[in-house]
């Protein structure tokens, strides 16, 4: 049975201090509820040891990181390695996520270099992938997000693939007052996990947790996370408030 997943995307926000407080309300709050979901806290850099103090040995949360670089030390100046995040407990990376890509201009084969060091690390890659506004309005949704999975992802092993976890990211729908509705997220979700099972099994493609990106919300979280083929979401802005990361959270 796949894993149901929240994670928490901060991005850059809150310095350390906010930081410290959003992760005790977030983890006192999951204390006093009854959720089996896995929750991933995803915070900035410097914010990282600080975190795994507050959640070391509490029940389905754990820590993640939004970058990494795939080489294991030298003159990189201003990236951080796999042995660094692994140093402070980190479990979860975000890879490909549309910021990164577009603002950062990561390439197919870069993000394809992170996924196989991440793996060799034994820390689990987030995939990121998803299409533009125009990219939608065009219906070539599909074949986009294809290759996306086909350049960086679906190079891997069935063993290797089994320890990744997939992020669907509508870009439209992110802070563009567009929203996907749940219908959408599923079409787009299923339409992954067929092209999985096309490249490996469907007992493979069933064992893969596909969350959903794209500015999910308390008010619309519970429709997504219906969807048969929705295991989940990667939150971003919601995440930032410990009481709607919750409700986001019991909504699974």
């Amino acid at each position: 049975m796949r894993k149901k997943i929240v994670a928490g995307n901060w991005k850059m926000n809150n310095a350390l201090g906010q930081s410290i407080q959003l992760a005790e309300e977030i983890t006192e709050q999951l204390a006093s509820i009854n959720n089996e979901a896995v929750v991933v806290l995803i915070p900035s850099f410097i914010a990282l040891a600080s975190i795994e103090k507050i959640i070391s040995g509490q029940k389905n949360i754990f820590l993640g990181a939004q970058n990494v670089y795939p080489k294991m030390n030298g003159a990189y100046t201003g990236e951080i390695s796999t042995e660094m995040l692994k140093s402070v407990d980190v479990k979860y990376v975000l890879v490909g996520h549309s910021e990164r890509r577009d603002l950062f201009y990561e390439s197919a084969e870069f993000l394809k270099e992170k996924i196989e060091a991440l793996l060799q690390a034994d820390l689990t890659p987030i995939f990121c992938c998803g299409e533009s506004l125009t990219i939608r309005q065009e219906q070539k949704q599909e074949d986009f997000v294809r290759i996306q999975l086909e350049k960086s992802l679906l190079h891997l092993s069935a063993k290797q693939i089994l320890n990744c976890v997939i992020a669907y990211e509508p870009i439209w729908a992110i802070g563009s007052g567009l929203n996907a509705s749940a219908e959408q997220a599923q079409q787009m979700h299923q339409f992954i996990r067929e092209t999985i099972s096309e490249k490996y099994d469907q007992v493979t493609a069933n064992s893969i947790s596909i969350l959903y990106g794209g500015s999910c919300k308390p008010d619309n979280a519970k429709s997504i996370f219906s969807q048969p083929d929705v295991d989940g979401g990667l939150i971003g802005g919601a995440s930032l408030k410990a009481k709607d990361f919750i409700s986001i959270i019991q909504s699974i």
